[in-house]
């Protein structure tokens, strides 16, 4: 049951995440971004980062300032180390901070890190013990059924996803400073191509699709 608490609260802060990216981007651009190269509406080092917190941070809850300093330190390292991976396996940049002041490689930057600091601070004195007491309040046999059902969904997300960017990475024009938009609409129109009814389904409900299709498989 631990475990599937924590992939339960793993989904829901990576769709946090993917919340928080729709509602910045949206505000720098005027325009709906859809964040994320996942099928999905889900950033998964939104949702990485929260876990690594709620596990290792607990003993710093006593002290306010010692806990927005670590998580600042904490999530910008998470952050630049899933840059780089991200950039060798996909030969790809995924975010740029380079016009923003005190960065690191364009990989990180102070503005992000005071955010993770108070993002931090929300999560293990708010946001977390709400999210906990509320997944409490469901069944345990309900937990594992839905545990399960997402889990196929996000694995299968994770493998189309992967499929397709792998086979388009060579594609994508290496200048680019950030590649996730255009990543994210290859995985979508390699889906679309397959059919009317494919292309309709994706637009509505698409990690059901993915999971239909593969099931018949």
């Amino acid at each position: 049951m631990q475990i599937v608490e924590y992939f339960l609260l793993f989904l829901l802060y990576s769709v946090v995440g993917w919340v928080i990216e729709i509602i910045c981007c949206a505000f720098i651009s005027k325009s709906f971004i859809n964040r994320g190269f996942l099928l999905g509406p889900y950033c998964p080092i939104y949702g990485t980062t929260a876990i690594i917190m709620i596990l290792f941070l607990k003993k710093y809850t006593d002290d306010p300032i010692a806990l927005f300093i670590i998580s600042c330190v904490l999530a910008t390292f998470i952050e630049y180390i899933t840059s780089y991976m991200m950039e060798v396996l996909f030969k790809a940049r995924w975010w740029d901070y380079s016009e923003k002041k005190y960065n690191i490689n364009g990989r990180v930057c102070l503005e992000n890190a005071f955010l993770f600091g108070v993002l931090g601070i929300l999560l293990m004195y708010f946001i977390n013990p709400f999210f906990v007491f509320l997944l409490h309040k469901i069944p345990s046999f309900l937990s594992v059924g839905i545990a399960l059902l997402l889990f196929v969904l996000y694995l299968v997300d994770n493998v189309i996803s992967f499929r397709v960017i792998m086979g388009a990475k060579n594609t994508i024009n290496q200048e680019l400073k950030d590649s996730t938009e255009i990543f994210k609409e290859k995985v979508l129109e390699s889906i679309r191509k397959k059919s009317k009814i494919s292309k309709r389904l994706v637009n509505a409900f698409p990690s059901f699709k993915i999971y239909q299709k593969e099931s018949k498989k």
